[in-house]
């Protein structure tokens, strides 16, 4: 077969299978929340100043290479050329004004995005309620081998891999791990951050349109990893967030010391699951409990008098160190 039958049959597969990683992409650059359409505007800022250097080195490349190529007998030969002011200026000058530019941006995003960092309702892009509507909604989570585990503390209910929060409303949610180091991570909503045995990290997030967005986890995590993710569901409005927590006690279920024991155990591909109530602190006592606080988890879900000293709670015997 001639070579230019090859590259036409070759040409259309190799853009494709170029493209292809680019779907992977398709949350971070779908923002459905204030923080994520931040962090888009900041990775294509940062992608157009550098293709200003970049895009100029490859098309003055190619035209060198075609202007003065052998047989062009126009092209002016220099054998003489060592130095010109205006070249000199112009490649240096150009990039340390594009990395001056870049670095003031990265900072003041930075700073203005940390996840630690609670959000307002104006830099949230939500007109503020007279009601104290828009108060933060806290969700407390907990990453397990494979799942995650929610809790608000504030509505005594819990969830398996489903999250859900009014839209328009900002989310606190306060991270730990019971396993080994993970990431929580919604792309469609923003930042992801380490969940780590023994430690507590927060997330900031709001989401301004509704919907159900995917979460993940995005840090190889053994076995299970790959069905390590969640349903984070956006209600239109809180009354669909209260008909949605409605329905969570409606399971009947407790998040008590033996449901606790259940889900320590590694499961891979958990659907949502509910809670209906919450026993006692159960995400304080997964911190204390990698702390050298053996009786830690004991104590948060039955009260200090509940079990003999030394006593801990079926299925926690194991997990005295940092993780499996």
């Amino acid at each position: 077969m001639p070579a230019g039958g090859v590259l036409r049959r070759v040409s259309p597969a190799a853009l494709l299978s170029l493209a292809l990683p680019l779907g992977g992409c398709e949350g971070v650059l779908n923002p459905m929340g204030a923080v994520g359409e931040a962090e888009r505007t900041l990775i294509f800022t940062a992608v157009g100043l550098m293709l200003l250097v970049v895009v100029p080195v490859i098309v003055l490349t190619l035209w060198f290479a075609w202007h003065y190529r052998a047989s062009n007998t126009r092209a002016r030969y220099l054998p003489d050329f060592h130095h010109s002011t205006a070249i000199e200026i112009t490649v240096w000058a150009v990039p340390c004004l594009i990395i001056a530019i870049l670095g003031y941006i990265t900072f003041e995003t930075t700073h203005s995005l940390d996840p630690y960092r609670p959000l307002t309702t104006a830099e949230a892009g939500v007109v503020p309620d007279p009601a104290a509507a828009n108060k933060p909604l806290e969700v407390e989570v907990v990453a397990l081998d494979w799942k995650w585990l929610f809790i608000y503390p504030e509505q005594h209910v819990a969830t398996i891999n489903e999250v859900a929060f009014p839209v328009n409303r900002p989310v606190d949610f306060v991270i730990t791990s019971d396993t080994v180091m993970n990431s929580f991570f919604i792309p469609q909503l923003g930042t992801q951050i380490y969940a780590m045995a023994g430690m507590k990290t927060q997330l900031h997030l709001i989401a301004n349109k509704p919907g159900t967005y995917f979460g993940q986890s995005a840090n190889f995590s053994g076995d299970g990893f790959s069905d390590m993710h969640f349903n984070a569901i956006a209600t239109a409005t809180p009354a669909d967030f209260d008909t949605w927590l409605d329905h969570v006690r409606a399971s009947g279920r407790a998040l008590d010391a033996g449901a606790i024991a259940e889900l320590e155990k590694p499961t891979i591909a958990v659907p949502a699951t509910y809670f209906g109530s919450v026993e006692g602190n159960p995400f304080q006592a997964y911190i204390d409990k990698f702390m050298g606080k053996g009786e830690a988890m004991r104590d948060a879900m039955h009260g200090a008098d509940a079990a003999p000293a030394g006593e801990t709670m079926p299925g926690m015997s194991g997990h005295s160190g940092m993780g499996n």
